[in-house]
């Protein structure tokens, strides 16, 4: 069900931006945003990864330096039938992970030097689990088109505001955007955008708990770790770009109220009662 969810969600998300482009600029609009969104999933499916594992100082590891964690990486992939992504570890206190790669043949999985701290060895295999099933389900690959769209769409709004400002919006006919269509684009669309980028997020969270939870061989494991990491996470602070949160395991920027609804991850409670209910 969250698989076609995430189908459902994405066709939403494309649809949104041809109608941005043709509220901005008609035909030509459309072609414009679908060029630019294609544009940007290239870039971001080739250098994402390393863009990400530099912004936060992550450190490649052999396993001689560090054999549990290398160990843990190896034996669960070895149970996927994946191959072996590179293993990072961040220097933060704040525990956490998460996988980036292109594809399965391309990926790594880092963690915080906070959560082998925090963690068992049973509570980092379900982690680690839940990661691979996002490297698995090439959810990062998913999450860059999302973000890449929704970002086309943001760039169109932008784009007719600057147009509106300085006159330079087009009239109403087969080739040219509505004044009051390019108008509710502007107001509508990044929201809705964002949204629907969101509930894609979540969508594939839950899709990684309940693979991660089978592949590590039990529920619990994850769960357990789950309730850690959430309690950390109020609790210690982290420096992360709110563009790459969605990435972690647990949302690494506190937040509450109204903010939930354009939340990366779904509610805690709710991940952990899913994964209780999960029966191996």
């Amino acid at each position: 069900m969250n698989s076609i969810k995430t189908m459902f969600l994405l066709v939403a998300l494309t649809l949104l931006l041809v109608w941005a482009g043709g509220a901005f600029g008609g035909k030509q609009g459309m072609t414009i945003a679908l060029i630019f969104a294609l544009g940007m999933n290239l870039v971001t499916y080739w250098f994402s990864d390393k863009i990400v594992l530099k912004m936060y100082g992550a450190k490649q590891v052999t396993e001689s330096e560090a054999p549990e964690l290398y160990g843990i990486v190896r034996r669960l992939t070895q149970k996927a039938q994946m191959p072996m992504p590179k293993v990072y570890i961040i220097n933060q206190d704040q525990p956490n992970a998460f996988a980036t790669g292109r594809n399965p043949k391309h990926a790594a999985v880092a963690v915080t030097t906070g959560i082998m701290r925090v963690l068992n060895n049973e509570e980092l295999t379900g982690v680690i689990g839940h990661e691979l099933s996002h490297i698995k389900h090439r959810d990062i690959l998913i999450s860059t088109i999302a973000a890449a769209i929704a970002g086309a769409i943001s760039y169109l709004a932008q784009m007719a505001q600057w147009a509106a400002i300085f006159g330079g919006g087009r009239s109403s006919d087969d080739e040219g955007g509505s004044p009051m269509a390019a108008l509710a684009m502007m107001i509508v669309g990044p929201i809705a955008a964002l949204l629907i980028q969101m509930a894609i997020s979540r969508s594939r969270e839950y899709l990684a708990d309940e693979g991660g939870a089978r592949l590590a061989g039990n529920p619990r494991f994850l769960s357990s770790a789950l309730r850690k990491l959430h309690r950390a996470s109020q609790q210690i602070p982290m420096t992360a770009n709110p563009a790459t949160s969605h990435m972690f395991i647990v949302n690494p920027l506190s937040g509450g109220g109204f903010r939930k609804l354009f939340s990366t991850h779904p509610p805690m409670e709710e991940r952990i009662a899913r994964l209780e209910s999960i029966s191996l």
